[in-house]
């Protein structure tokens, strides 16, 4: 199957693809602009950037003050994944390799807490809008076709059940050579669900003209053909 022949027509498109932890975004997402030969931002690992900032210099998650204060000094930068990064989008804080630790179970505990501050995501949205600004772009995250890229000429929603969330999260900890238990992973992704559904600054929520995709029956390259195709057909 050749998900890649829309390459040449769509090279100014804005692909948004939003959904709650666990759905398959950043995979999908990287893979789709990979085959595009977009520009692929992952909005997740900079919220994640953001949290590894609060808990490294220990500030009381409540005192939102400094946490934004620290953002603005702070330098985070995206790079192109390499052997080191398991395939996904290498991260950097004030030139130090983050990575690894941005993806690990204590950043993910806190990281809808510091998303839900406001000041927060006015700081990173400016910064995600900056680089779609020319388009050929795919983003993921929480709220890309509702809030960040609401004109995105294409919207995809992923969803997967609790179950499969968690499984897949479990995995992904054992490749990382961290130990996690699928019961408490299941509750705390239930957890994060609810803070990103009720969250007051821009909570998760499908965009009206969103297509939406449940991954649960789904392969990798079955849903990134999907977007492929949607995206053809905007070009």
């Amino acid at each position: 199957m050749d998900l890649g022949s829309p390459r040449d027509k769509t090279k100014t498109l804005t692909i948004a693809i939003d959904g709650p932890a666990g759905a398959g975004k950043s995979t999908v997402a990287q893979r789709v602009a990979s085959l595009l030969g977009y520009l692929y931002i992952d909005t997740g690992a900079m919220y994640r950037a953001a949290t590894w900032v609060a808990l490294e210099k220990k500030v009381d998650l409540q005192d939102s003050e400094t946490i934004i204060s620290l953002l603005e000094r702070a330098l985070v930068e995206l790079k192109p994944p390499d052997e080191s990064s398991q395939g996904r989008v290498r991260v950097f804080v004030n030139g130090s390799d983050v990575s690894m630790i941005v993806r690990s179970r204590i950043i993910s505990k806190f990281v809808s807490q510091i998303a839900a501050i406001a000041g927060v995501r006015s700081l990173l949205v400016e910064k995600q809008q900056s680089m779609a600004a020319d388009g050929g772009v795919v983003m993921d995250g929480r709220d890309i076709g509702t809030v960040v890229l609401p004109d995105a000429d294409v919207k995809v929603y992923l969803t997967a059940s609790t179950q499969v969330r968690a499984d897949r999260r479990l995995k992904e900890l054992k490749l990382m050579g961290q130990i996690a238990d699928f019961e408490i992973l299941y509750k705390e992704i239930d957890a994060r669900d609810q803070m990103d559904y009720t969250r007051a600054v821009s909570p998760l929520r499908k965009a009206d003209d969103a297509v939406e995709i449940n991954t649960d029956q789904l392969t990798i390259d079955e849903v990134v053909s999907s977007i492929i195709a949607l995206a053809g057909h905007k070009s």
